[in-house]
């Protein structure tokens, strides 16, 4: 044991405590015929919490860690740490990128070995552990070498590397049980058109997912790939734009029955969408999979990742997660952080345990909502038309008989109320 959280007790479910406890969230409590930690899965950004310095554009490190800094040691007190934390908050999950959890080296084998040796070392924390892997990912945006993008580099070389820490990523994300495995492109894009070859950029990040798709299959991994879509930030414009500009991306390389989406809150707010639109959209496409939960500060212009604090933004989101089936492979990770003001070991354990009884409000509400079923009542009401004899058969018709038909049969629709006013209402009896 550390005593970096010393004096801070495991967190328990206590709606009267006026402590750091969980007032709304009790893993236990069946919602849907399902207990709450089954269908959340809550999972511990590692990055954020462990790794992230409390930096801002505008000034350095706030935060004085004790695991701060290159060596073995020092990442093994990293993982002594968070494994105390995942403990406090009785969490089922973690995530993590390979840069936060190993030294960099000064050449690739050196970085593999140290990965490689933390991996075990985390392997072995997890034995003694109720926390298990979401999902791992590589850090392919941090480093310099990657400042033109990694699988879109014009730098055949960098394409190598890139492959070379994916493949290694993978293997430690099977080797700890993980059940996805996650890409996320922040220097898959440009900052100009002007020294871009935008074609090539694409072909080249298409075949590097192909080729991590074929090597999943050819390890046997079974979890998900997910990719996570985001419009801008760092680069000026990113190729997994959103949802939508994804899936096209994947019919076109042949990967939609292969890869779903990692969906953040934040980064649908940046590509100009709604939280639960995304996810309504991928859900419709197919291939929902995972979310990142988070927050953006709306006055500003840049993905600020605060956690959670909305009931009734989380409540429609969690009700597009139950219809879309809830999670299989997925989870509710927390790609959030604290503000490089708050620097004590309790903010680390509020911020989630708040963020934790955000997520449980809202998807308690939703679970009521859909239960209820007035917004679902409501909506096939409004598209009963559709569901009649003649509107099937006009849909397997053409223009020519359709044009014969509205004049033969004097239509002339009337416009109805969509109701929008009326549904807000419903949703705020819940929330």
């Amino acid at each position: 044991m550390t005593d970096f959280f010393k004096g801070i007790e495991p967190l328990k479910y206590d709606p009267t405590s006026t402590d750091i406890a969980f007032r709304h969230y009790n893993p236990d409590e069946i919602v849907m015929g399902k207990r709450m930690e089954d269908h959340l899965r809550f999972a511990v950004a590692y990055w954020h919490s462990f790794a992230w310095p409390g930096g801002d554009p505008f000034g350095g490190q706030t935060f004085e860690r004790p695991w701060f800094g290159e060596t073995m040691d020092l990442a093994r007190l990293k993982a002594d740490v968070a494994f105390e934390m995942f403990d406090l908050l009785n969490v089922p999950f973690y995530c993590w990128h390979d840069a936060d959890i190993r030294p960099e080296g000064e050449t690739f084998a050196e970085s593999r070995r140290n990965f490689e040796d933390i991996i075990d070392y985390l392997g072995t924390k997890m034995e003694t552990s109720k926390t298990k892997l979401l999902w791992g990912t590589a850090n392919m945006f941090s480093h310099r070498r990657f400042m033109s993008g990694a699988a879109t580099n014009p730098d055949p070389d960098v394409f190598a590397w890139s492959a070379a820490t994916v493949k290694l990523c993978m293997d430690a994300t099977m080797k700890l049980g993980g059940q996805n495995y996650v890409l996320w492109g922040g220097r898959e894009g440009y900052e100009t058109l002007l020294n871009t070859d935008l074609k090539r950029e694409r072909q080249n990040a298409g075949r590097f997912l192909q080729m991590a798709v074929e090597y999943k299959h050819k390890i046997g991994f079974k979890g998900a790939i997910l990719v996570e879509p985001k419009p801008q930030e760092p680069s000026k414009h990113q190729y997994d734009y959103d949802v939508a500009t994804v899936y096209g991306f994947l019919k076109e390389f042949g990967l939609e029955n292969e890869v779903q989406m990692n969906i953040e809150q934040g980064h649908a707010i940046l590509a100009g969408h709604s939280f639960e639109h995304e996810l309504a959209m991928a859900s419709s496409l197919g291939i929902f999979g995972s979310i990142d939960m988070n927050r953006n500060d709306y006055q500003s212009g840049w993905d600020t990742d605060q956690f959670p604090n909305n009931v009734p933004e989380a409540a429609l989101a969690y009700a597009e997660v139950i219809k879309a089936g809830g999670f299989t492979t997925g989870g509710t990770n927390f790609d959030a952080k604290l503000r490089r003001q708050s620097l004590d070991p309790q903010d680390l354990i509020a911020a989630h345990a708040g963020g934790m009884d955000i997520c449980a409000r809202g998807f308690k509400a939703a679970a009521a909502m859909i239960e209820d079923g007035t917004l679902e009542n409501m909506r096939s009401e409004r598209y009963a038309g559709w569901d009649t004899p003649e509107a099937k058969t006009m849909l397997n018709s053409d223009f020519a008989s359709i044009a014969e038909k509205v004049e033969a049969d004097g239509i002339d629709p009337q416009p109805r109320s969509g109701k929008q006013e009326i549904l807000e209402n419903v949703v705020n009896r819940f929330v």
